[in-house]
């Protein structure tokens, strides 16, 4: 942009340029139109979505993988409205995000006119932010505050309303100030540090839970020293940090929680006689669930106070950045770890790669998850990124595959939210325009957000899309079966020509038949320049077992 006067609209653009924002994700309309020409005379790349719930979607990928705000940006009435349910999702993931909304003008607001709204109330349920800017001279503060609140503590969505005549009003400040900067949250409360040390080192049997937070990547040299100075067991939530943090000569992660109390990882929490959790938030895995009137000790990291609760009091809560308290901690504890909990971590871990190697040996068809699963490490590198929908296919793969890196896999597993993996899918690609991107969903959750086929093929964007069909929303249906003796209801779905489908957008799909033709329409898949869509038909006849007591094998 020149040094000529500019409008509200070019401000907003010139605060985001100012910030390395590279993209926004959003939809046009009469109400937003100004900021959408603001783009177009920009550094920054606007992504024409399908529909503006996606848009958020795209947006919460971005924050979550750069730590930046994403940003996505929506007309009037239910331009708005649509953006709900992406920045719900985003808020309880920790995924930060600046949602703009367009707006009749000031002197309408009031009246029953098209597309009015009170967007600010509406948003304030489902973000840490909402306001609507009503005069020039406030932009900045506002835009300022909303990306500082979206990125900082635990990260979540913020939203702005921008009346049209607002947009168009000359901006009477500095754009070029520093605008929405954050500040380090420090290292901690030394005297909380260590009362948790004098904690861990009397304990015998401690465990880790690393959360959605720990698993930031300039957290990820800090994680990996912690455990290898400490050999502490640790567990994570399906958002949390996995295999990845794990050193070489210090095996001592135990597999994953989340949903069930039914793996290994819960054997090892039960028997726990301190819990340490680290960035970790109550919406990954209910403490009512693991936690429940257990009077151990309870050790907090994190960057936000807890929610006090009666199944998750800490004992000692040390907040500030979680990199620098577990540097902090690293080089003063000294746990003396019982021999028989350092061999239970270890069969936790056994037990779990048995359950993976299964996969190999199940040529049936429909295809067992387990051999998806297996096929799919064939093709993953260690610089894969991928994307999961919810339903039960995200059970079986953040169960049974193991993260190699910080924030690897997407997951939502706060909102639990359907139609996610498809938009993660190209949001990743646009960054990481060089790297080998898969995502995974249902047959029910792929067509809720289907229609950005077209967006991938028109952004020129690569990735392998996965779809479990079981012709229903499994998910739901066989936990209604184990709830109502094998009734189910609302949960039965028709059948899609999948190929057909991707190649009317102009993209490859295969509808394949039995694993050996996974095997191969994966192989082919990787050397694609277009999305790929896989459909498999899947064998969810075991999906039952995601909820059996598996605990009382592992200890057996």
């Amino acid at each position: 942009m020149s040094n000529q006067p500019i409008n509200c609209a070019q401000a907003i653009v010139k605060i985001l340029e100012n910030r390395g924002i590279t993209h926004v994700f959003g939809v046009p309309g009469a109400k937003i139109d100004s900021l959408f020409i603001a783009l177009k005379h920009s550094k920054i790349k606007l992504v024409l979505v399908r529909h503006e719930q996606n848009a958020a979607f795209m947006a919460a990928a971005f924050g979550r993988l750069t730590g930046k705000v994403g940003v996505c940006i929506a007309t009037s009435g239910p331009g708005v409205t649509n953006l709900v349910t992406g920045l719900a999702t985003a808020t309880s993931e920790g995924d930060p995000v600046l949602a703009i909304g367009g707006e009749v003008p000031v002197s309408e607001r009031l009246k029953k006119t098209h597309q009015s709204l009170d967007s600010v109330t509406l948003m304030k349920a489902v973000t840490k932010y909402s306001a609507e800017v009503v005069t020039a001279d406030q932009l900045a503060e506002i835009m300022g505050n909303a990306i500082r609140v979206a990125e900082s503590g635990r990260p979540g969505a913020s939203f702005i309303s921008l009346p049209k005549d607002i947009s168009l009003t000359a901006f009477p400040g500095d754009p070029n100030k520093d605008w929405g900067k954050n500040v380090s949250p420090g290292a901690g409360s030394v005297t909380e540090i260590n009362k948790a040390i004098q904690i861990i080192n009397a304990s015998k049997q401690p465990l880790i839970i690393f959360g959605m937070q720990a698993s930031k990547q300039n957290y990820a040299d800090a994680l990996k020293n912690f455990l290898k100075q400490t050999k502490i067991p640790y567990t994570s939530t399906f958002q949390g940090p996995g295999i990845w943090a794990q050193p070489n000569d210090c095996k001592t992660f135990v597999g994953r929680v989340g949903l069930f109390k039914n793996q290994p990882a819960d054997y090892m929490l039960d028997k726990s006689d301190c819990v340490i959790t680290i960035g970790y938030n109550p919406i990954e895995y209910d403490p009512s669930i693991w936690n429940h009137e257990n009077q151990r000790k309870l050790i907090v990291i994190d960057l936000v106070r807890a929610d006090q609760d009666n199944d998750f009091l800490p004992t000692v809560e040390i907040l500030g950045d979680i990199g620098e308290i577990l540097y902090q901690l690293a080089s003063k504890l000294q746990p003396k770890i019982e021999v028989a909990f350092s061999d239970a971590a270890t069969n936790a871990q056994t037990q779990n790669n048995y359950t993976i190697e299964e996969g190999a040996k199940l040529n049936d068809t429909p295809v067992h998850p387990l051999r998806v699963i297996y096929e799919l490490q064939k093709i993953i590198t260690p610089d894969t990124h991928i994307a999961l929908d919810v339903g039960s296919n995200y059970i079986w793969m953040n169960r049974y595959y193991g993260a190699q890196y910080a924030r690897q896999v997407l997951v939502s597993n706060g909102q639990q939210t359907l139609g996610v993996a498809l938009p993660w899918a190209i949001a990743t690609s646009l960054l990481y325009p060089d790297k080998r991107v898969i995502s995974v969903s249902g047959d029910g959750g792929f067509l809720f957000s289907s229609m950005e086929m077209e967006t991938a093929k028109r952004l020129g964007v690569k990735f392998i899309h996965l779809i479990w069909d079981s012709a229903s929303y499994d998910m739901v249906s066989f936990q209604e079966a184990a709830h109502y003796k094998g009734d189910t209801a609302g949960v039965e779905l028709g059948h899609y020509n999948v190929k057909a489908y991707a190649e009317s957008f102009g993209c490859i799909g295969y509808n394949i038949k039995s694993a050996d033709e996974l095997a191969i329409a994966l192989q082919e898949a990787v050397n694609s320049n277009v999305p790929v869509l896989i459909n498999i038909p899947i064998d969810y006849s075991q999906n039952i077992k995601l909820m059996e007591d598996v605990i009382q094998n592992f200890i057996n």
